[in-house]
């Protein structure tokens, strides 16, 4: 499958940049031409940022499955589409070709239609890394139902909110899942889940680990026994139902600054076109490449970089269920090796924390086949980037460090492999069709070069959100009512002599740990239900491994006899109502925190004792007790 809107120089690079600037209708409307659409669009862009509301190849009529599948069916159906490595790796890998994804994914889209879910449902999807999650996701979007992905290592809580906020009529798990050397007992959370979750009709459950589930008469349903009813039919074809561009596609909660997650809407059109353009330039994708991304579905990272854009550009992706540190430290390499990988993508996250085991598991595996190399989720540090470069690349493959958010649907800012320089530390220049613009705090564009600001931008692109579920007014107010006309993105950024930018961190409270954004008030909302705790508030800090830390300070009603259990109930009091993934680093307790006479919390002020800037903590004068930050300081951690 050639690529005609794929970029082959710098010089096109900058060609393309202009063009998509000068003319961005235009640019984009010739992307879309090589789409299969079952009636094309009247009108490539309307928008405005104020309410916002943007529309993007509006008339235009398709189903993203008919591009990710059927169109492909001629030329790639013995192709292989996903291949799947378990956990364990002594078990049987997977593949399934083009042609099989097609059959299973008709198969399931009308166990669906035989459920009663329709176009416009919405239906939860709680699974391990799995083949079957792909599989659901994209029966889901043939038959016009929106899915929303849940990570598997959310609580019940957590589940039960998103379930409730989207409002959705069934859920597909598993009984069970495997990462490293841990079982996930996806079922039982469901079904703690579920209490409060009265839209629920119908759960679909797929077998994995063999643990023993309740399964509840009328309620809950085999995923196996659901396929041989349709196999029984006779395995009857599944039309791909037609949506518009603008219809909604999915939603994918994300953190956010207060404690309520919120629902990002990306819709079916713009989306495919940009989760398939950003694939194929990113990576510099060829046909036959065998393509790796370490995320896990549950991110918008594996939505359109182990689904969607792969998929959608006839590319055979590689999913892996486990950890890249199970059996041994060796394990992502020792799947480059086994499966002949050529593009690897994955978080700085697991880069560092592999680099703690020295070169010994990296030693004997063959790592010749890698061409490109990308990072995702935060900014790499210097040091793993180097180390990334010299002893997985080996010098020779170009890495993409990419800049963008579930907000965004698809990549922003990256160098495009092996064509625009690369700088460590830096996610370089924007894609064609983006256009970044840096701001002070009132919202002046800061001109030239050598300037730091906060990053917004200016114009649509055809993957950003369109809304927040059930709440267009939390969307206005968090990405477009800080800057007028702008986009923002929530992140501070600097651009160097160069023009090179280089995301400097998130200036409002939302935490990236690991890749993940996690909002404070989220994580203080959990702590302060633990029983005994009468307020928290919770800051970054650098972490070796993370990128960023969780550091938790903590008012108790009494002084704790014994800290340390204190500090194990409060963790397993978030593991509980978030997740594992949200629990603090490190607990301090503290009479009172600083605030102000207005009763704001100094959250800056807790920052810098959290990051050891215990000289540098400007004016504590007009705080309500200038003496807490002294003792604060004293007890640090």
């Amino acid at each position: 499958m050639a690529y005609p809107y794929q970029i082959k120089s710098l010089e096109e690079y900058q060609q393309n940049y202009q063009q998509s600037v000068m003319d961005p209708e235009g640019f984009w409307a010739n992307v879309a031409d090589h789409f299969y659409w079952r009636r094309k669009w009247d009108k490539v862009l309307e928008w405005n940022f104020k309410d916002p509301d943007v529309k993007w190849f509006t008339g235009g009529k398709l189903n993203i499955t008919e591009n990710c599948l059927d169109r492909h069916l001629g030329t790639l159906g013995n192709t292989p589409a996903i291949i799947w490595e378990p956990n364990d790796p002594e078990e049987r890998h997977r593949v399934i070709t083009y042609r099989d994804l097609y059959n299973k994914v008709c198969q399931f889209a009308n166990v669906l239609k035989n459920n009663g879910v329709k176009k416009g449902d919405r239906v939860c999807i709680y699974m391990g890394m799995i083949p079957e999650l792909a599989i659901a996701v994209l029966a889901c979007a043939r038959i016009g139902a929106i899915h929303s992905v849940v990570f598997g290592g959310f609580s019940a809580q957590s589940i039960a909110d998103r379930i409730q906020d989207a409002q959705a009529s069934l859920v597909i798990t598993c009984d069970g899942a495997f990462r490293g050397n841990k079982d996930i007992p996806l079922k039982s959370v469901i079904d703690d889940a579920l209490i409060g979750c009265p839209s629920v009709k119908k759960v679909i459950v797929c077998t994995r680990t063999r643990t023993p589930v309740s399964m509840i008469k009328g309620r809950d349903l085999w995923w196996e026994d659901e396929i041989k009813q349709v196999e029984t039919m006779g395995n009857p074809p599944c039309p791909a139902e037609e949506m518009d561009a603008e219809d909604m596609l999915f939603i994918l909660y994300t953190s956010g600054s207060t404690g309520k997650p919120k629902g990002v809407v990306h819709t079916c059109g713009g989306y495919m076109v940009y989760a398939n353009y950003t694939f194929v330039n990113t990576f510099q994708y060829q046909p036959g490449e065998v393509y790796f991304c370490t995320a896990d579905v549950g991110w918008i990272t594996g939505h359109s970089y182990i689904i969607y854009g792969p998929l959608s550009a006839g590319a055979t992706t590689l999913m892996f269920e486990g950890v890249p540190t199970y059996p041994d430290a060796g394990r992502l390499w020792s799947i480059v090796d086994k499966f002949r990988v050529n593009i690897l993508y994955t978080a700085p996250t697991a880069i560092r924390s592999l680099m703690g085991y020295g070169l010994g598991p990296v030693n004997h595996k063959d790592l010749s086949s890698l061409k490109k190399l990308g990072s995702v989720g935060e900014p790499i540090n210097e040091e793993a980037w180097h180390w990334f470069k010299d002893h997985i690349g080996k010098g020779r493959c170009p890495i993409v460090d990419t800049w963008w958010q579930t907000e965004t649907g698809g990549i922003m800012i990256t160098p495009i492999a092996g064509i625009t320089k690369e700088k460590p530390g830096y996610a370089t220049l924007p894609l064609p069709g983006i256009q970044p613009i840096l701001v002070d705090e009132k919202g002046e564009e800061i001109k030239g070069n050598n300037v730091n600001g906060n990053l917004c931008i200016k114009f649509p692109w055809p993957g950003m959100l369109r809304t927040t579920y059930g709440d267009h007014e939390r969307c206005r107010t968090t990405y477009f009512a800080t800057y007028d006309n702008l986009y923002f993105t929530g992140d501070g950024c600097l651009r160097d002599e160069d023009g090179y930018y280089r995301i400097t961190g998130r200036v409002d409270d939302v935490l990236n740990v690991s890749g993940h954004r996690i909002g404070t008030a989220e994580v203080e909302n959990a702590i302060n239900m633990h029983a005994g705790v009468v307020e928290s508030a919770v800051v970054g800090y650098p972490h070796d491994i993370k990128g960023q830390g969780i550091y938790a300070y903590v008012i108790t009603e009494r002084q704790t006899h014994d800290p340390e259990l204190t500090k194990k109930d409060i963790l397993q009091t978030v593991s509980r109502i978030i997740g594992p993934i949200a629990k603090p680093d490190k607990i301090q307790f503290v009479s009172g925190l600083p605030k102000t006479r207005s009763g704001k919390i100094m959250r800056r002020i807790l920052r810098k004792i959290a990051e050891g800037e215990l000289d540098n903590l400007g004016d504590t004068s007009t705080l309500l007790d200038p003496a807490v930050v002294e003792e604060i300081k004293r007890s640090r951690l």
